[in-house]
């Protein structure tokens, strides 16, 4: 290893071990000043919570000896497109894999599974095998890809991004949230072993709302802001891309007010989701058009208006418009349980479950308040789960505002409360 090649590494890692030791500090500051609630909830959960500690530590590991492949450091862009393409190509190939693989097993024609799936299972095999010898090399180049586009848009000291552009391809675990049944609140968010059975999911909701009195959900996430950060496996290049982002916000965020306040209070938490969410679609979108532009999705041009003569076809009825018809349930949960009407409300989730259901949207296990607690911060976008809170609408009219990224984030990021959200809009 050359002189400059060496100095790197270890400069690297030096920033990875710091940044890792900072955060794993906050780590523990936090759970030493958790609420009863949420200890009330652990009694259920401790047996199969995720070991994140064991994690960052192993992951920074990696990052670390990832620093050291000096030859992905120096390849030149269209190599770099080319490492992350066939990443994408052969996590497909074993998602095809897998799939052959749940249907041979479900062929109930068939009397020896295992003998008809053993050639796929080695095929499967191998390109896992290829995944993980190329994933290091595939995560570098994102990581510099993402970390180019943020210094140009002026959030780099020096040339160099801080914290460091840091993740890592992982199976992530699901979370347990619990809201109270009066109003819409979380007040736990307990991540969980991966790859637990439905039936584990359903027994921990039932258990804990039967003995709390609560109302509690297991939901999949997307990307954990841990460092380096978790990001779930997916040949969706876009979404990649805006999750790293999205929690490379909240690493910057996560030593300065709004990100050392994220549990303070339900405002606070919205406003951190949704600075991370608008800024993970933003910059996420940057990087793909500019390393990935035969990615991007081609734009939308208006019709050519039609001709007077041209008969005018009736109107097609409106689609159901998901977030629209979840905007409109949220208002009228909300309307209920600020009466005291808690069964009413439950009784009309539990029917407003069944019409998303008749439509299509066969995910929504359960629709309780903790759904809302949970998805409601991500208000990214109008209507949704947020229903009327005002937060993040708020944020949104902030970034719409602001001079630039960096203004934005900037601003943001020294807030600790929603009163500092509302003056600096004020203000202009």
């Amino acid at each position: 290893m050359s002189a400059v090649r060496l100095r790197r590494w270890l400069g690297v890692g030096f920033r990875l071990l710091l940044w890792t030791l900072a955060l794993s500090i906050l780590l523990t500051y936090s759970s030493v000043r958790l609420q009863d609630p949420l200890e009330q909830v652990r009694r259920f959960t401790r047996a199969n919570e995720f070991d994140f500690l064991t994690w960052t530590v192993d992951a920074a590991a990696v990052k670390i000896s990832q620093a050291s492949l000096g030859d992905t450091g120096y390849l030149d862009p269209a190599q770099g497109h080319e490492v992350v393409l066939e990443y994408l190509r052969l996590l497909q190939a074993a998602e095809e894999f897998e799939a052959r693989l749940a249907e041979i097993y479900a062929d109930p024609a068939l009397t020896d599974a295992a003998s008809a799936a053993a050639p796929i299972a080695s095929e499967l095999d191998a390109t896992r095998q290829a995944l993980r010898r190329l994933q290091p090399s595939a995560e570098t180049v994102l990581q510099e890809q993402v970390a180019i586009v943020l210094a140009d848009l002026g959030l780099g000291a020096g040339g160099e991004i801080f914290p460091p552009v840091s993740f890592h391809f992982s199976r992530l675990p699901d979370a347990l949230i619990v809201s109270p049944r009066s109003v819409i609140r979380q007040d736990a968010n307990i991540q969980l072993d991966p790859g637990l059975p439905l039936e584990e999911h359903v027994a921990l909701e039932s258990g804990v709302e039967r003995a709390l009195g609560v109302s509690a959900l297991v939901v999949p996430v997307g990307g954990i802001g841990t460092y380096p950060t978790m990001v779930q496996e997916t040949t969706a290049l876009d979404w990649v891309l805006e999750t790293v982002v999205h929690e490379w916000v909240h690493n910057y965020l996560s030593l300065r007010p709004l990100g050392l306040n994220y549990e303070t209070t339900p405002e606070l938490r919205t406003m951190n989701e949704t600075t991370a969410s608008l800024l993970g679609t933003e910059i996420g979108q940057q990087v793909l058009r500019r390393s990935y532009p035969e990615r991007t999705p081609p734009e939308v041009l208006p019709a050519p208006p039609a001709a007077e003569s041209t008969p005018q076809a009736p109107p097609e009825p409106p689609a159901f418009d998901f977030r629209a018809e979840m905007h409109a349930t949220r208002i009228q949960v909300d309307a209920l349980l600020a009466t005291g009407q808690v069964e009413d409300a439950e009784a009309y989730m539990q029917a407003r479950r069944q019409v998303f259901y008749d439509r299509g949207y066969h995910f929504l296990r359960r629709l309780n308040q903790a759904y809302f607690a949970f998805y409601g911060a991500y208000a990214d976008e109008p209507g949704g789960a947020a229903g009327e809170d005002p937060v993040g609408a708020a944020v949104r009219a902030l970034r719409a505002q602001s001079r630039s990224t960096v203004d934005f984030l900037r601003r943001m990021a020294w807030m600790d409360s929603y009163s500092d959200l509302t003056r600096a809009l004020a203000d202009g």
